[in-house]
């Protein structure tokens, strides 16, 4: 696959400056040559994955409640049209070429000393957890692309770890004993490097990986789940060694996950969190890792309260501090809800995977409209348009490079650079675009095929009685209404295709052949359309979008207003010449003022073609013009608290940016465009109110 080379000679300048800077070469050109894996393989390997997964939900003994989706391999979902030019802009960029610019993700994983921050004896510590992120990243997004230069990387670097472990390593860190697991952030890299081999073998077929897994995972030392959320908890293994187990059928690895559940701590732990209480301290990144586990164990025992134990912290990080594009403040902790918040990068990718784990195991569209909230909004805000520099945090509202000034957390800031601060961040980001794309299309028990994300993509899969199917998705979703889908049988084959009708959509429609489809008999979100498909049958799904807006007040009880068009959430841009030089004279303090839902709903909504090449540009192809408020308001300051690492108490903790505490007086009408949060470097995506839209507070989220 040729590259497309569509950044200008200004930025390319920009970046060759920051890597000279920093010591890196740049990289020379790759050839993007067709990966190794003929169609025939990927059927192959999709039947084996699938059937294992719809054996063991049509076994009781095994799982008392069947998981709704099923997980294609690597590679089975290949992304179209503007995906595939995000996707390409990352293995042309981080992604492709982290490795060239940091020690940490050239020499970790590699039984050596490793001369990075956060290092320890032979190469253990943060090393460990940082190369993982990135490993896990890499091996997905290379498969997706078949990339023949990106899967020869990750193989050279996660071969050594298989080949480590089946030499008679009791773990993944194969050059030390299995003591070394009893240091609680070595057995959480574990955890990570374990999802990375996970998604290894679903890509390869490779039985060497599955018996490393199977080797490790029946007999680990999973640690305690507690009521706190820090430090970070090894018991995320949970999930690679329940993978394993879906994989490889092996008894004694579902005995360990088991075990786990069983202690009075697990337990106790899930009582607490279904009452409401979530003790210590509050380390986002943790607790988007740690809230998923209880539900993990639900297939296997049908437990209520272990799901809803998840669910309950879901609910609380609602109410307390999620944030309008889809994930909580946290910089580094969960600080309440407030324009100015700062989001760890590192979130965005924790968040996605856990509510990934949730739509597999409740076919809830609750979970795929979460999931593209963040997606399509915090995920692209991250990194620069062209995939080469990453901020360590975001936050609703960014002014200019100083606002918002005070630095949350020690890890890193708000600029965009090639490496960020602590290379946490710079490693998870490579999760997201990968992690999104794979999960697009899922596998039923039944046979069937679900799209659960939407996007441009190209499917290869197995459906009904083991019938090659290949899927065409054309649409520029998010930024248009139609979705058109053309479905490939290889013969003419009795299936279901389910399609979910998110839940900000008031008027969907779905027609095969022209025909439309009864929306009535959806459930949990999901229409399921069972026929016999052929050769030339298209699916139309159209999803009418129009302006709404969810309000509420920021944790200093400030009121606030957002806008949304469909997933997307809608933001003032405040125009840049690159990530880190915003336009100083952009004028930006305008109050949200219209004062029904009906003034919302009607706003204008302007539409042109998206870009031939797409990088997220500010000349975005859906804007919406609205009446606005000009004001002289100003970010005012409260005291803020923060919580002592020592003893889970509330201290003082500096000063709070916030929205105006009152509704804003108006100093005249006027008209301001708006735009996707996600095509944003600098921005005002929460408003502040005046008295006549005081009926927005009230207005909640929908996704």
């Amino acid at each position: 696959m040729q590259r497309k080379i569509h950044h200008g000679l200004r930025r390319l300048i920009v970046v060759m400056a920051c890597l000279v800077l920093l010591g890196i070469g740049l990289a020379p050109a790759r050839a993007a040559a067709p990966g190794d894996r003929p169609a025939r393989k990927m059927a192959e390997l999709m039947r084996v994955s699938v059937e294992r997964h719809r054996h063991l939900c049509d076994s009781t003994d095994v799982l008392k409640a069947r998981p709704a989706f099923i997980p294609l391999p690597p590679g089975a979902v290949k992304p179209a049209g503007w995906l595939a030019d995000w996707a390409e802009a990352a293995a042309d960029g981080i992604t492709g070429h982290l490795d060239e610019r940091h020690n940490t993700f050239r020499s970790a994983w590699q039984a050596k000393d490793v001369r990075a921050p956060g290092a320890r004896v032979q190469g253990t510590g943060w090393p460990l957890e940082q190369c993982a992120y990135w490993l896990d990243g890499l091996v997905r997004l290379a498969y997706i692309l078949d990339d023949t230069e990106l899967i020869a990387k990750a193989r050279a670097r996660l071969d050594p770890v298989v080949e480590g472990v089946l030499r008679g390593s009791p773990s993944f860190i194969y050059w030390l004993p299995k003591e070394q697991l009893n240091s609680g952030f070595d057995n959480w890299a574990h955890s990570h490097m374990g999802r990375a081999l996970v998604a290894y073998y679903q890509a390869t077929g490779d039985p060497r990986v599955l018996a490393a897994l199977v080797k490790v995972y029946r007999d680990y030392p999973l640690p305690p789940l507690g009521n706190r959320f820090y430090p970070v908890n090894g018991i995320v293994n949970l999930d690679p060694m329940l993978e394993t187990y879906v994989l490889s059928g092996d008894e004694q690895v579902l005995r360990t996950a088991l075990a786990a559940g069983e202690r009075e701590s697990f337990r106790t732990t899930v009582e607490q969190w279904n009452q409401g209480q979530f003790g210590g301290r509050k380390h986002a990144v943790i607790v988007y890792e740690n809230i998923r586990v209880p539900a993990l164990l639900y297939p296997c025992t049908a437990d209520e309260t272990l799901l809803e134990a998840t669910r309950s912290a879901v609910r609380w990080l609602d109410r307390d501090h999620r944030l309008p594009y889809g994930v909580t403040s946290g910089g580094e902790d969960l600080a309440g809800i407030g324009s100015a918040q700062a989001t760890e990068t590192c979130d965005v990718a924790a968040s996605m995977w856990t509510f990934l784990s949730l739509l597999r195991i409740t076919g809830d569209r609750e979970w795929s409209g979460r999931l593209e909230r963040i997606f399509f909004n915090a995920a692209p805000a991250i990194v620069d348009r062209d995939f080469q520099t990453h901020c360590y945090y975001q936050s609703p509202n960014r002014i200019n490079s100083r606002f918002p000034g005070r630095v949350p957390g020690p890890g890193g800031d708000f600029s965009f650079r090639p490496i960020n601060g602590t290379l946490c961040c710079v490693g998870n980001l490579n999760r997201i675009l990968p992690d999104y794309i794979m999960h697009m299309w899922m596998a039923t028990p039944e046979g069937g095929l679900a799209w659960t994300l939407y996007g441009p993509c190209r499917v290869q899969a197995v459906a009904g009685e083991g019938v090659n199917v290949q899927l065409e998705c054309t649409t520029a979703y998010p930024f248009a209404e139609t979705v058109t889908l053309a479905v490939s049988p290889e013969r003419p084959a009795a299936f279901a295709l389910s399609f979910r009708l998110p839940a900000w959509c008031a008027g969907p429609s779905v027609e095969v052949n022209g025909e439309a489809v009864d929306l009535s008999t959806a459930r949990a979100g999901f229409v399921r359309v069972e026929r016999t498909w052929r050769e030339g049958d298209v699916v139309t799904l159209r999803f009418p979008m129009q302006p709404r807006v969810a309000g509420g007040r920021e944790s200093t009880g400030a009121p606030y207003a957002s806008v949304f068009y469909g997933p997307l959430l809608m933001a003032l841009p405040i125009p840049d010449d690159g990530p880190n030089q915003p336009d100083p004279t952009a004028p930006w303090q305008y109050a949200f003022d219209l004062a029904s839902p009906a003034e919302v709903a009607g706003l204008e909504v302007a539409r042109q073609e998206i870009p031939e090449t797409w990088d997220w540009p500010l000349r975005s192809p859906v804007a919406i013009e609205m009446p606005a408020a000009r004001s002289d308001w100003e970010f005012t300051t409260v005291p803020q608290q923060t919580t002592d690492m020592k003893t889970g108490q509330k201290k003082p903790h500096g000063e709070a940016c916030s929205l105006p505490l009152r509704p804003v007086k108006s100093k005249g009408p006027a008209t301001i465009r708006l735009i996707p949060y996600g095509s944003t470097m600098y921005r005002i995506s929460m408003f502040p109110i005046t008295a006549r839209a005081e009926w927005v507070i009230d207005d909640k989220q929908t996704d």
